[in-house]
């Protein structure tokens, strides 16, 4: 279940840090007591790294998009509150 390592531990115990990785999430690894180093599964980088579409794109080329819908911002001022 350890999920944090010395450098110096993670280089004599690569493979179980790799296994850690693969089975419970990210590994980090420390140097001089300071977190440098992540070790992930190719599936949770790839996760990561995935090129999501922008929103903009994603209205664009959505199914609505030639619906007639108008959307509007609405141009009233913010109402007052008072503060004590």
């Amino acid at each position: 279940m350890k999920n944090e390592w010395q450098l110096q531990e993670a280089k004599s115990r690569f493979s179980e840090v790799v296994n850690n990785a693969l089975t419970q999430g990210a590994q980090i690894v420390t140097r001089r007591g300071k977190k440098e180093i992540v070790i992930l599964s190719l599936a949770d980088y790839e996760k990561l790294t995935r090129n999501e579409q922008s929103l903009s794109l994603f209205l664009r080329t959505s199914p609505l998009a030639g619906s007639g819908l108008e959307i509007t911002r609405d141009s009233d001022l913010p109402r007052d509150i008072g503060l004590a």
